[in-house]
């Protein structure tokens, strides 16, 4: 498991591998952020090591949250995948995967009923 930053303003999910079944961790994060003035919300799932944090953009930045999760060694962004780069990796798997499909389906037809109908079966 890698991490994870993504910010929509008011809304901070990050998944962290140091939290990711650490009930110690877990608890430091979660009265560390609830200690903090405009923090509305922080649940964390101990499982998957996510936080999902609802915040007062009047009150306090993502970045000044984020910036406490790395002081505190729960957080590097410097390894951190953001949400675009999730997306790009899986529209690129997904599209690999289709280009596999397509190119096999007709090859498939193209190579029907002839002498290469038998190549075609083992590829």
């Amino acid at each position: 498991m890698s991490y994870y930053i993504h910010n929509v303003p008011g809304r901070l999910r990050i998944k962290s591998p140091i939290l990711k079944n650490n009930k110690i961790a877990v608890n430091d994060v979660f009265c560390t952020l609830n200690s903090l003035s405009g923090i509305d919300n922080v649940d964390i799932n101990p499982t998957t090591g996510s936080l999902l944090i609802n915040y007062d953009l009047k009150s306090i930045k993502h970045t000044d949250i984020v910036g406490i999760l790395e002081d505190r060694g729960y957080f590097d962004s410097s390894k951190a995948e953001t949400n675009d780069d999730y997306l790009k990796k899986t529209a690129s798997k997904v599209g690999a995967i289709i280009g596999k499909s397509l190119f096999s389906t007709f090859a498939g037809m193209a190579l029907e009923r002839t002498p290469f109908s038998f190549l075609a079966i083992l590829i």
